[in-house]
């Protein structure tokens, strides 16, 4: 069974930093785009970030030059580097990986941290 780990939430006050990571464990077929979405009180949930197999990454506009995604250093890792915060990101964040075994898709998730940006 494949299960998607995060860590690094938490509360930080306005303009702080928080790293958010995701592991990914059990036996996936093959792990291509990884990503972060987030979901505040009352709204849906949006994508924040987002790298595929190859690198290639994409961001939500209100995140970009402050939000930074990349693989970590093991396998089926990704981490969040979430910069000069705001009030306004204040949400559940979610882990996201897709999968794939040559016929279907596969789309995990993991059950959420907690970011909350307050003085």
């Amino acid at each position: 069974q494949v299960q998607l780990v995060e860590s690094g939430g938490g509360l930080v006050q306005p303009g702080g930093s928080l790293r958010l990571s995701c592991a990914v464990s059990g036996s996936p077929f093959n792990i291509n785009a990884m990503g972060w979405y987030r979901q505040a009180p009352g709204k849906q949930r949006e994508v924040v970030a987002a790298i595929t197999s190859d690198g290639d990454t994409s961001y939500e506009n209100s995140v970009k030059g402050r939000f930074s995604i990349s693989r970590g250093n093991a396998k089926n890792t990704v981490v969040l580097q979430m910069n000069s915060l705001k009030p306004e990101d204040t949400a559940v964040y979610y882990c996201n990986a897709g999968d794939y075994d040559g016929t279907r898709v596969y789309s995990y998730w993991g059950q959420g941290t907690q970011v909350t940006v307050s003085s």
